[in-house]
C-alpha cells in the first residue's frame, strides 16, 4: 500500500485559519512576524511608512550585494539585491520607490566596476537588463518626477565608457534611444 503523500498547505488554508482571529491575536500574530527576520521588519516599516527611511534597508541590501567589500572577500550577489527591489515592490508598490531602487542598483554595480575593473559577462547582461527596466520605469512616471533619474541614468552611461563586454554600447543605446535629443 502506498503512503499518502501529504498536500501542501494553501493561502486559502491558512486564510480559513486567520480570518477567525480576534484583533488581540491577530496583533500578537503580526508582532510575531515582524519580529522573525529583519527581511519583515523592513516589509513592515515600508509598508506602513514607520521610520526615517523606510526604502532604506532596500538600498542597504543593494549595495552591499552590489558593491561588496572586496576586502572582505564578500561576492556580488545579483539575486539578492533584485529581490530587495522584488521585496520592496511587493511591500509598498510605489512607482518612485521602485524606480530609485532600480537606478540604486544599476548605480551600485557600475560603481564596483569602474572602481574595481571588468567583471563577467553574466553581471554585465544584469546591468543592462535592470537599466533598461529603470529607464521602463522612468518613462511610466509623470514628466515632473523623471529628471532626477534621467541625470542619474546619464551619469551611468557616461561613467562607463570604457567598460568591456558591450556593457556601455548597450546602455549607451538603451539611454539614447529613450531619451533622444531634442533639437
Amino acid at each position: 500500500m502506498g503512503k499518502i503523500k501529504p498536500s501542501n498547505p494553501t493561502w486559502s488554508e491558512v486564510k480559513s485559519a486567520v480570518v477567525d482571529l480576534d484583533q488581540k491575536k491577530m496583533l500578537r500574530l503580526v508582532a510575531d512576524l515582524y519580529r522573525f527576520s529583519k527581511e519583515n521588519q523592513a516589509f513592515f516599516h515600508a509598508r506602513f511608512g514607520v521610520g526615517d527611511d523606510p526604502i532604506g534597508p532596500y538600498k542597504k541590501t543593494i549595495d552591499e550585494c552590489m558593491h561588496p567589500d572586496i576586502y572582505s572577500d564578500k561576492p556580488i550577489q545579483i539575486a539578492k539585491a533584485e529581490k530587495a527591489i522584488s521585496s520592496y515592490s511587493k511591500a509598498v508598490g510605489d512607482p518612485l520607490g521602485v524606480t530609485e531602487l532600480m537606478v540604486f542598483f544599476v548605480e551600485c554595480g557600475n560603481k564596483f566596476t569602474v572602481n574595481f575593473g571588468d567583471i563577467n559577462e553574466g553581471f554585465y547582461n544584469s546591468l543592462n537588463g535592470m537599466y533598461r527596466r529603470a529607464i521602463q520605469k522612468v518613462l511610466s512616471l509623470p514628466e515632473e518626477q523623471q529628471s532626477v533619474f534621467r541625470d542619474r541614468l546619464e551619469e551611468i552611461m557616461t561613467s562607463s565608457s570604457g567598460i568591456g563586454w558591450g556593457y556601455h554600447d548597450m546602455i549607451s543605446d538603451d539611454y539614447h534611444n529613450a531619451f533622444p535629443e531634442e533639437e
